[in-house]
C-alpha cells in the first residue's frame, strides 16, 4: 500500500528541460509548454529540481523559424528600398518576405535593371515618355522637371557614365546636342525663355542623358538646395565641353570635389544674390520670369 510518504518520495525528482519542457514522475510524464509555470502544491517535504538541456538540432531550429514566419508575415509595403517604376503596372501581394539588402555594385558588376537608378532605361522604352525618337537617341520628359521645359536625350546605345564615353562617341554626343536643339527651337516659349544644355558631374541615374531645360526653374519639383545647386553650378556642365574634352583627351574628367558644390549657398542665377532659403529663393526668382 502507497503511504503518503512513499508518494512524497516518489515525486521528489523532478525532471524539466530547456527545450522541450516535461516533468517527470514514478509512471506519468507531463509535457510544460514554453510559458507555463510549475507550482508546488505540497510544502511538507522538501523537492529536488533538477534542469538538463535537450540537444537543439538545425532541424528544430528550422521548423522554429518557419513557424515564426508564418505567425508574423511582413508587408512589402513597409519596404523603404523598393522604388516602382512607372512602366510598372503589376499588382504584388500585400504580404510578401522584405526585400533582401544587395551590397553595391563593383565596377565590374552592374546594378540590377530593378534598381530606382536605373529608372531612365525604363522610361526611354515606355511610348507615353517619349517626345522623339531616331535610331540613335529618344527624348523623354524628365519625371520630376526642375523648370517648365525639361528633357532628357538619351542614347539607344548603353553608356553608364560621363567616364565611360570615349572619343569614338564624339559624333553621338554632338547628335544629342542637335537633337536638344532642335527640342528647344520647337518649343512655344523658346522666344522668351532661355535654355542650357548639359550634364550633372555625379549623376544620380545611370545612363548618360543631356538634359535640356528651361532657365525659368518655375517647377514644384523644385525642392531642396541640391536640385538647385544642381543646375546653377560647375556641376552642371555644359554639352559643348564635354563634347570638347573628349574630344581633346579622349576621355571625360570629373573635377575632385564636385559633390561640394551641391552644399554651395543659395544664389540666383541671374543676378547672383543669395537667399536664404528654397520659398525665398522662388518668390526672388519671380522677378525675373518674362511677362
Amino acid at each position: 500500500m502507497w503511504t503518503m510518504w512513499s508518494w512524497a518520495k516518489a515525486i521528489r525528482l523532478l525532471v524539466l528541460t530547456s527545450y522541450k519542457p516535461h516533468v517527470t514522475h514514478l509512471y506519468n510524464q507531463v509535457t510544460i509548454k514554453p510559458g507555463q509555470r510549475l507550482y508546488m502544491v505540497n510544502q511538507m517535504y522538501p523537492y529536488t529540481v533538477k534542469f538538463t538541456e535537450e540537444t537543439f538540432t538545425a532541424r528544430s531550429a528550422a521548423e522554429g523559424s518557419k513557424a515564426s514566419k508564418r505567425a508574423h508575415p511582413m508587408s512589402c509595403e513597409g519596404n523603404g528600398e523598393k522604388i516602382k517604376s512607372p512602366a510598372n503596372t503589376t499588382s504584388t501581394s500585400d504580404v510578401s518576405p522584405p526585400a533582401k539588402k544587395r551590397p553595391p555594385p563593383g565596377p565590374d558588376k552592374p546594378e540590377s535593371a530593378g534598381h530606382w537608378s536605373q529608372g531612365l532605361k525604363v522610361s526611354m522604352q515606355d511610348p507615353k515618355m517619349q517626345v522623339y525618337k531616331d535610331d540613335r537617341v529618344v527624348v523623354i520628359k524628365d519625371m520630376y522637371p526642375k523648370a517648365r521645359y525639361h528633357w532628357l536625350v538619351l542614347p539607344w546605345d548603353s553608356i553608364s557614365s560621363l567616364k565611360a564615353l570615349r572619343p569614338e562617341h564624339v559624333d553621338l554626343l554632338k547628335h544629342m546636342q542637335r537633337v536638344g536643339d532642335q527640342m528647344v527651337q520647337q518649343c512655344r516659349d523658346a522666344h522668351k525663355l532661355h535654355f542650357r544644355m548639359g550634364y550633372h558631374a555625379i549623376p544620380s541615374m545611370s545612363h548618360v542623358h543631356l538634359h535640356v531645360i528651361s532657365q525659368d526653374f518655375d517647377s514644384p519639383c523644385l525642392k531642396n538646395k541640391k536640385h538647385w545647386n544642381s543646375f546653377t553650378t560647375d556641376y552642371f556642365v555644359e554639352s559643348q565641353d564635354v563634347v570638347a574634352m573628349l574630344e581633346r583627351d579622349g576621355k571625360v574628367t570629373v573635377k575632385e570635389g564636385a559633390s561640394e558644390l551641391l552644399k554651395l549657398p543659395l544664389r540666383c542665377h541671374v543676378c547672383r544674390k543669395e537667399q536664404p532659403t528654397i520659398p525665398k529663393l522662388k518668390e526672388h526668382l519671380r522677378t525675373h520670369l518674362p511677362a
